[in-house]
């Protein structure tokens, strides 16, 4: 069987009869299978994907299928699907089951999509690699000596190696876009709020947003178009109204484009990326767009604005578990006290422990205002400065990442190196605003290039039209 590059492809192969549901699930069960050496699935839902496949098949026949009939899709294991595990990829929620299925989980299924299995992620989506996992990191399809990127590590892989069609993951700082950069996938981050959080085990609540990771730009927008909208269990959600995203058809006016010559000006960006997006530059300003070179100042602070205000958040999160309510109980634990310090401890990989004291430190009687405080009010500054410069220009360029993937292990020693990895994504999460990594290039030493567009709030059916432009830019 092929691979398939959207959902329109193969409804239009289960239309001619040509493959079943049921064939397409068999086949991306024995891909998961010859491919385990890259870690990305947890957990196959072998027989229940089967059974749904046999379900929807039917449907088909008697015309009443769903619009996500044929999309076999995975999920991270940070969302919640009733009567499966979910563990945010952390011993402490060892053999935990979910008692409810995500607000997303439903509205997937409600229009027939066949969910496949649970996706390997950093612990707690914290991490930019996929290696502070409890079960190991992910392998990169394209070389599995590079990391995958994180924290949807397992989401990106699986798209790009062919396991699902598509695969959700959650995008606190970058953890969409960055592994889909990684692995030459699209990534979406909708605009915060715009996607029910209700059901996403959380790590920084003011910044958590579930989006797609896909093959193409079409199908992810018809399937943040159905996960989106207001949702009574998600009192964040907003309720403005979802467009037909899934509509990308219409010629693309000229647009108006900025850039930031901070970002693109720094020593840590590789100069094969920066040749590329400066070429792409040029190839819009050929075809009449209008990209312009803007100042960002706050560079030098929005990583560790981003790391103060979310590491604060997941400090009160993450206070649930203790060892008491659920998940992971230390078998050395003798009282009360023991059982919540030794289950934290052994429950807990390092890099969550690390980001659970950094944000206990920071939001502490005597450190608050000097670090949370001033954190606030840098990003309102960030949020300010985004708005004036949407004001004048539709969309903001910028690379994904300043690097190709790296190799496993080679920045564990020094999580300062592996945070910066984050520098050009926290933009959209400290803003607010939608934000999507396009695979347009490939290194020389062919690992992928992603490329980053980002527009106002609630502006995905613009965002998703003009990425869908910018693919024919693809090499």
């Amino acid at each position: 069987m092929k691979n398939f590059s959207s959902l329109s492809e193969i409804q239009a192969s289960l239309s001619e009869g040509s493959v079943s549901c049921k064939s397409l699930v068999s086949y991306y069960l024995d891909r998961i299978e010859n491919h385990k050496d890259l870690n990305i699935y947890l957990e196959v839902f072998s027989e229940e994907a089967q059974t749904q496949a046999q379900k929807v098949d039917l449907k088909l026949q008697q015309g009443t299928a769903g619009r996500l009939a044929g999309m076999v899709i995975a999920l991270k294991d940070n969302i919640c699907y009733k009567g499966h595990r979910v563990s945010a990829s952390s011993k402490i929620l060892e053999g935990f089951e979910s008692l409810y299925s995500a607000t997303v989980v439903e509205r997937l299924l409600a229009e027939d999509a066949i969910i496949i299995g649970r996706l390997n992620c950093d612990e707690f989506a914290m991490g930019s690699s996929n290696e502070n996992s409890a079960y190991g990191p992910v392998k990169n399809p394209h070389n599995s000596s590079k990391v995958a990127g994180g924290s949807s590590g397992g989401s990106a892989a699986a798209v790009a190696a062919d396991l699902c069609q598509v695969a959700l993951g959650s995008d606190t700082g970058g953890s969409i876009r960055q592994p889909a950069a990684f692995c030459g996938v699209v990534g979406l981050k909708p605009t915060y709020a715009r996607v029910s959080r209700f059901g996403l085990i959380a790590y920084a609540s003011s910044f958590d947003q579930i989006g797609p990771l896909t093959k193409s730009i079409e199908d992810a927008a018809i399937v943040t178009e159905i996960i989106a909208g207001k949702d009574e269990n998600d009192s964040t959600s907003s309720s403005v109204s979802v467009s037909n995203f899934s509509n990308l058809e219409g010629s693309v006016e000229k647009k108006h484009i900025a850039y930031f010559k901070e970002y693109i000006d720094t020593p840590g960006l590789d100069p094969e990326i920066k040749e590329n997006f400066l070429q792409l530059i040029e190839s819009l300003r050929a075809e009449g767009h209008t990209v312009e070179e803007q100042s960002f100042s706050h560079l030098d602070v929005i990583i560790p604005t981003y790391y103060i205000l979310t590491t604060a958040e997941a400090s009160s999160n993450l206070a649930r578990f203790d060892g008491v309510h659920f998940g992971y109980r230390s078998p050395n634990a003798h009282d009360l006290e023991s059982t919540y310090k030794m289950s934290r401890t052994e429950g807990f990989g390092e890099e969550v422990k690390l980001r659970i004291m950094l944000g206990t430190f920071v939001l502490s009687s005597g450190y608050y205002d000097a670090y949370y405080t001033k954190a606030q009010k840098v990003r309102r500054l960030i949020q300010e400065r985004t708005k004036a410069v949407f004001e004048q220009f539709e969309f903001i360029l910028m690379p994904t990442t300043p690097n190709t993937a790296f190799d496993i292990g080679l920045k564990n020693e020094d999580p300062t190196i592996a945070y910066l990895e984050d520098i050009y994504t926290v933009h959209a999460n400290l803003a607010g605003v939608p934000a999507i990594s396009l695979p347009l290039w490939k290194s020389k030493k062919n690992m992928p290039i992603g490329i980053q567009l980002m527009a106002p709030a609630f502006k995905e059916q613009d965002l998703l039209t003009f990425s869908q432009y910018l693919m024919k830019f693809k090499n």
